[in-house]
């Protein structure tokens, strides 16, 4: 059913540029099938406006504190923006701050900063985090800027659209508060700082765990417990008396070194929301929904990825057990410190049979730029790329800087330099492909010697086995070539070798159904980093669901973030694929 749209309520919506709206109605004459599809198609006319009419937009906006503000020329949408963010009782130094700022930018960049300051709750940003945005975007270039600009248009315009309409994304403002409340705990020194950092086992990540526990009983799940590994394990039982098979869901909830808030989390807290509102509302799916929060993805106190989910694979190594923390402690001693068995037995028995589940789903936020640039909230997930690693060595002849003829050099450092470029090369013979160059060095280097040696990284990814590996010869024989060329050798160890996990086809399309049933497009991508879906996927059919992230999807950093109206069309999405699964 499509929305009746009164066109003079839409006035407004964005500032002082009516083509914005009369494009985008005349471009959709049958309707909309809900506010979001509205929205998609409105930033789908901003992105695909000319230069000079995006460029007009954008100078269509009043600065933040700036003339208008104070000749009381603003719109009344601007005005109400403004006066939530504090900005309409600066003090004269904040002031002075703001003014200069936007002197800064406009040198710059030729036009007016754009924040939507209402922010990703919609309750209003901070004078303090405004002029932290303001600092930080200076620093950008001005293709980016501009586009990062347009993007918080269509921000505010969902705002406003929401105000005229009269409604609020409710389910994602509560997914909001759970994930500042989880974020109140921190590793010590990191909390200090205003840093977060969950790293396995320590205090604040038992606190993490002992929340969530907390947070699944009042949600209404029947079975709530904390496993061997530390995994938080809730179930919500089916309708029937009879055995039902399980669908399997969640993500982990421990964090990188001064991370983000939605990493892992968000895929926790979208399921257990769609309990609650199943509790709430009396009702029993056909199937059990176990949603699991993982204790352990990042690797980041103990070399051990995946720890959490790989031990319901079976994928758990006993020799994890005797590794040991920069501070000393083995796994095995933490263990017994957090009150769990630390017994291989006890974490054997955790692996689940296949049989007994229809599959596992996880939403996770998607720690990139693709749907931020292509103003979508949600990307349906085609494959988990595969991926291999090797450290290298490049040995030549150390020399004498003055007194080495170009033409007589075994340079280690520039036939690496080559390489890399190669390496480079080669991945971008495909679009789906990606490789990296992590980590560089030249040991022992001197200003005044030619590098006799040259050490690095490769990593390399690609959304299907056949193309990484196929990637991996290339590079391969490429650096090869370029080593027996400059008379140097070259030594390659692969550390890491990690398949591929593509969505299984039925998996997909109940995603990509949810996503069309929202309204939106169904765009689909692969993920170029790990999720605990890829162990689930070697026993169980797997899909998952991305969430746009904030500040150019950027991930792994405190600037993490998205907003409260993609979390509540991600419930609502797995709401959607609860209801229609048999």
């Amino acid at each position: 059913m499509s929305l009746v749209l009164v066109l003079p309520n839409l006035n407004g919506l964005y500032e002082h540029s009516p083509w914005v709206v009369d494009r985008t109605l005349s471009q959709y004459p049958q309707g909309f099938a809900s506010l979001a599809a509205l929205k998609a198609a409105l930033a789908y006319t901003v992105q695909t406006a000319t230069r000079d009419e995006q460029l007009a937009l954008i100078r269509a906006h009043p600065e933040l504190a700036g003339k208008a503000m104070v000749d009381k020329t603003l719109t009344s949408e601007s005005t109400n923006e403004q006066g939530k963010a504090g900005l309409t009782h600066c003090t004269a130094d904040e002031f002075a701050k703001i003014q200069k700022l936007n002197s800064d930018y406009n040198t710059k960049f030729g036009w007016p900063f754009i924040l939507a300051v209402r922010g990703p709750r919609g309750t209003g940003l901070t004078k303090a985090q405004i002029m932290q945005a303001f600092e930080r975007r200076l620093a950008y270039p001005a293709d980016y800027e501009m586009a990062e600009c347009l993007r918080q248009i269509n921000r505010i315009a969902e705002i406003r659209l929401d105000d005229k309409y009269g409604v609020q994304p409710s389910l994602g403002n509560e997914l909001w508060d759970w994930h500042e409340a989880l974020a109140a705990f921190s590793d010590p020194e990191f909390k200090e700082r205003g840093e977060l950092t969950v790293t396995y086992l320590t205090k604040a990540h038992l606190a993490c765990a002992a929340l969530i526990k907390q947070q699944m009983q009042a949600c209404g799940f029947d079975d709530v417990r904390m496993d061997a590994v530390g995994n938080v394990v809730g179930i919500y039982w089916g309708a029937l008396k009879q055995p039902l098979p399980t669908l399997l869901t969640g993500s982990h909830y421990d964090t990188v070194r001064n991370g983000g808030k939605y990493d892992g989390r968000l895929g926790i807290y979208v399921p257990m929301l769609c309990v609650r509102e199943l509790h709430k509302a009396g009702k029993r799916l056909p199937f059990n929904l176990e949603v699991v929060g993982f204790a352990e993805e990042e690797g980041q106190r103990y070399k051990a990825t995946f720890l959490g989910s790989g031990a319901l694979t079976g994928d758990f190594d006993p020799a994890w057990l005797d590794q040991q923390d920069a501070d000393g402690i083995t796994m095995r001693r933490a263990m017994l410190d957090a009150g769990l068995p630390a017994s291989m037995d006890a974490i054997s028995s955790l692996k689940r049979d296949a049989k007994n589940y229809l599959g596992f789903v996880e939403v996770h936020i998607e720690q990139g730029p693709v749907l931020n640039e292509l103003n979508l909230p949600l990307g349906v997930v085609t494959s988990i790329n595969g991926s291999v690693r090797y450290l290298c060595r490049v040995d030549g002849m150390a020399s004498h800087a003055g007194t080495t003829p170009m033409m007589r050099r075994k340079d280690a450092a520039a036939a690496v330099a080559e390489m890399i470029l190669a390496i480079e090369r080669c991945a971008k013979a495909e679009a789906e492909l990606v490789a990296t160059v992590g980590q560089l060095h030249v040991p022992s280097g001197s200003i005044n010697v030619v590098a006799g040696a040259c050490t690095f990284s490769i990593d390399l990814r690609a959304p299907v086995d056949a193309k990484r590996d196929a990637l991996e010869a290339n590079i391969c024989k490429a650096l090869q070539a370029i080593a027996d060329a400059r008379g140097v050798s070259l030594q390659m160890d692969r550390i890491l070798a990690a398949s591929a996990a593509p969505s299984h086809p039925a998996w997909q399309a109940r995603w990509e159904d949810a996503v069309q049933s929202l309204g939106l497009p169904v765009h689909r991508m692969n993920s170029g980093a790990g999720h605990d879906a890829m162990k689930l996927h070697t026993i169980m059919p797997q899909a998952m669901l991305f969430v746009r992230g904030e500040n150019a999807g950027i991930s792994h950093n405190p600037l993490e973030s998205t907003s409260s109206h993609d979390m509540d069309l991600a419930v609502q999405a797995f709401q959607h694929l609860l209801n229609h699964l048999q």
